[in-house]
């Protein structure tokens, strides 16, 4: 296994579990904010919480399939982020946060792939 590569998986996962858990939990109330000025329901905004949360502490575990699932999960709310966004039609600096996130936790699930024992 590549040391390398295994540390670079471990930094990006600790980033992107920081940078979930700073805005979904220390910076909360701009989550409401911004769920409420879009016109989405309270349901889905703390479902989409529950979910983000559920699978950055994925990105903790030991083992890679686990931290792959988690970052496939991020991946695919950040898509759904971002069509909310250009449906809405924000401004492209309010993109920018679901764009990296979509960027960093789809090469974290790469890079998983690549340290994951070959079935064979």
């Amino acid at each position: 296994m590549n040391l390398t590569m295994l540390n670079l998986q471990e930094i990006l996962s600790i980033l992107v579990f920081g940078s979930i858990l700073f805005v979904w939990v220390v910076r909360y109330s701009n989550i409401k904010d911004e769920f409420k000025s879009f016109k989405l329901p309270k349901w889905l905004r703390d479902l989409v919480g529950i979910l983000k949360l559920s699978f950055a502490i994925m990105l903790l575990n030991d083992n890679l399939e686990i931290v792959r699932f988690g970052a496939l999960g991020i991946a695919i709310l950040m898509v759904a982020a971002l069509v909310t966004h250009l449906r809405l039609k924000s401004p492209g600096h309010r993109m920018l946060p679901s764009f990296a996130l979509l960027c960093i936790c789809s090469y974290l699930a790469f890079l998983c792939s690549q340290l994951l024992p070959t079935a064979g």
